[in-house]
Order: structure tokens, then C-alpha cells, then sequence
């Protein structure tokens, strides 16, 4: 079993001079998930080497067991400085893929040709693929293979609105998942803001947000076994 986990390169916070890039958290519970079940995980970004990490995802108040053990890990955290290019990777050298959020991914892979492609393959192949938090905005672009958007039709959620507000980044994110996947034409579904919860649609995966980041990840594995 080899699963694929695309993190994001991008580091700038819109303009408000502060960083962002993946959340611990997202990238931890996953991690483990798989590797604890067997999987030979391979890290990729769009520009290789060390994803930066989101440094509010660092704070004592966002730690729990899988991110404290990933602290204490110095083999994962050598794997995750050096994770591949997103350019090199083939969706038929893996079982499935797996997209950490964090806001970086709004900026970079949203936007990325090479990560488009990749999750185009992965479901013209009927692999799993799945998206916690910020992660399904990279779905923006995908098409389907109709040429319609991936998202049309699709039972999906990610990050919600209120979610977005809450931590008073509305104004500062390029655009807001909810609001795109219902212009997108898909069935956007939510649960309670910071509750676990997560959809499945076919090979399509999404967690709403930190809390569904685990069960994002086991039901990607349920449905490799």
C-alpha cells in the first residue's frame, strides 16, 4: 500500500505580512494513520524540499498525541524536509493521495498544473483521494472528465464560512470553499463549526476541518482495504 500525501509551498498570509502553510495537525493525524496501518508514505510539494509549516499550528493549545509524537519523530521530520516536487510524481505509482490543509494550499496548489493532473489521474484510475480542512479548495480547478468542474453533482465539504470568520480571515483568503463549491454546483454539507465530519463520494474523500483530519485518513484506508 503507497499512498502519497501533497503538502503545500506556499508560506505568505495574503498581505498581512504574517506566514501560513500546512497545519501540524492535518499533516501529523494522517501520517501516522497510514503509517501505523502498514503504508509507505511519500511526501510531495510543489517545490520540493520543506514544506513550511503554518506557525499558529505549532502553539501548545493546537498539540495533541499525533503531533507530539511527530516532535519526538526525527525520521518523519527528515522525510518531511525533503519532500519531492510535485512535477515528478505519477498517480499510477500510488494507491491513493492524501491533501493536508492549512491555508497555503488556497495560494499554491489551488493553482498548480502539476497537482490538477494528479488528482485528474487518481480519479480517472478510481483511486482514493482525499482533502481535510483547506485542502478540498484545490478541487477548484479539476475537471471532470466530462469537462464540467470535478466538484459539480458532488457531496463535498471543507473549511466553512463560519469556520473561516471565526478566525478572522474572511477578507484575507482568496476566496472562501464554501461559498466556491456551491458556485462550482456542488452539494456543499457541514456540520456544527470545528466538529469532525466527513463525506464521502464515490473515491472522494473530505474532512471539514482540523478535527476531521483523522477520520479523513481511516476512511481513506477503509477504502483501500
Amino acid at each position: 500500500m503507497k499512498i502519497l500525501m501533497v503538502l503545500t509551498s506556499h508560506s505568505e498570509l495574503g498581505d498581512t505580512g504574517h506566514k501560513t502553510g500546512f497545519w501540524l495537525e492535518e499533516f501529523a493525524a494522517p501520517y501516522y494513520t497510514f503509517k501505523d496501518a502498514g503504508a509507505q508514505i511519500v511526501l510531495a510539494s510543489p517545490k520540493g524540499g520543506q514544506p513550511p509549516v503554518d506557525p499558529k499550528s505549532t502553539l501548545d493549545e493546537f498539540q495533541t498525541e499525533l503531533t507530539q509524537r511527530f516532535n519526538q519523530d526525527s525520521t518523519a521530520q527528515q522525510a518531511l524536509a525533503n519532500t519531492v516536487t510535485l512535477e515528478t510524481v505519477k498517480a499510477e505509482d500510488f494507491d491513493a493521495v492524501f491533501y493536508p490543509g492549512g491555508h497555503g494550499p488556497l495560494w499554491d496548489l489551488t493553482n498548480s498544473a502539476d497537482s490538477i493532473k494528479l488528482i485528474e489521474a487518481f480519479s480517472a484510475a478510481k483511486k482514493p483521494t482525499g482533502f481535510v480542512c483547506h485542502a478540498p479548495a484545490v478541487l477548484r480547478h479539476v475537471k471532470a472528465a466530462n469537462g464540467e468542474p470535478f466538484v459539480k453533482g458532488r457531496h463535498v465539504t471543507g473549511f466553512t464560512n463560519g469556520e473561516e470568520a471565526a478566525v478572522q480571515l474572511t477578507d484575507v483568503v482568496p476566496f472562501l470553499i464554501e461559498d466556491e463549491f456551491i458556485r462550482l454546483g456542488a452539494h456543499y454539507q457541514q456540520n456544527q463549526d470545528w466538529m469532525p465530519y466527513v463525506i464521502e463520494d464515490g473515491n472522494l474523500i473530505t474532512g471539514q476541518n482540523p478535527a476531521s483530519s483523522e477520520p479523513a485518513a481511516l476512511a481513506l484506508l477503509k477504502q483501500l482495504s
